[in-house]
């Protein structure tokens, strides 16, 4: 259809469309209706794609989880490893007691953190880890031994790093004291510096680390330029990450934030006492 064929069919559509095509006009007027076809093609397809984004990340939880945990039998999957062997609790943090209204299989710490109906705000006193709101509940997964007794157990936590929000898990093996793994599945820090929480190598510098002293304080150091073995007390020292000074120090204080009177720390008390 010609243009004057376009203006003579009349409508507002028609005569914009019947314009040159170095009309300002008419490039202001394609321009916003390609950005309005673009918006609803992007948020149709995300809401679309939502339930299974939702599926990934669970997936992905369960297989951080499994891997700090240490289950599974060879070729199982790691939600077939969680199904068998891990038992998830929501616990409140004020006594370590069992919640059982919210459902842990849904509930996210990022989410809970911001409403304030099960959650508070942290004195900066008392906020070692950096995370401003705290939630009244957290997740955790206990993974029994053969006797039903603890095996060990997985904490979730997280707290502030040089450049972002590291969330992770710790895993204590059952005497509650002993680190038998640590994983950071979500965090942005710089690659090659603070990134290097990733690196398995580090990561397993942590096993075996003492992270109580005797009277039951949190007593985690990351120690710049390494270690030294034959010093007392280095059971419970690990080698800061080289040139990342603030993300060491992030990690240092989120884990002993959460193995503390503000974390965890009522639910570890609370279990040792069960066990006797």
């Amino acid at each position: 259809m010609s243009a004057s064929e376009l203006k003579s069919a009349g409508g507002p559509l028609a005569s914009i469309l019947a314009l040159p095509n170095d009309s300002g006009k008419k490039t202001i007027f394609m321009a916003v209706a390609v950005c309005l076809v673009c918006s609803v093609v992007v948020a149709s397809a995300a809401v679309g794609l939502r339930p299974l984004q939702i599926a990934n990340q669970e997936a992905d939880r369960i297989r951080n989880i499994v891997e700090v945990a240490g289950v599974g039998r060879p070729g199982q999957s790691p939600a077939e490893a969680f199904r068998d062997y891990v038992v998830p609790r929501l616990i409140r943090l004020a006594d370590g007691t069992e919640n059982t209204t919210l459902d842990v299989a849904t509930f996210d710490i990022a989410r809970a953190s911001k409403d304030p109906a099960i959650s508070r705000a942290l004195p900066r006193a008392d906020d070692l880890a950096n995370i401003k709101r705290q939630p009244d509940y957290m997740p955790i997964y206990l993974v029994k031994d053969d006797a039903g007794g603890i095996k060990s157990l997985i904490l979730p936590v997280h707290g502030a790093g040089l450049w972002s929000t590291l969330y992770g898990f710790l895993a204590l093996e059952g005497d509650l004291k002993t680190v038998s793994g640590l994983k950071f599945y979500q965090h942005a820090e710089t690659p090659g510096l603070g990134g290097e929480v990733d690196n398995p190598n580090w990561r397993a510098l942590w096993n075996g680390r003492v992270v109580f002293d005797d009277a039951g304080r949190p007593i985690v150091q990351l120690v710049k330029g390494g270690v030294d073995r034959t010093a007392p007390g280095n059971e419970s020292r690990v080698d800061a990450l080289a040139g990342a000074t603030l993300t060491s120090r992030g990690v240092e204080n989120l884990i002993n934030f959460w193995l503390g009177e503000f974390g965890y720390g009522p639910l570890i008390e609370r279990l040792r006492n069960e066990r006797g």
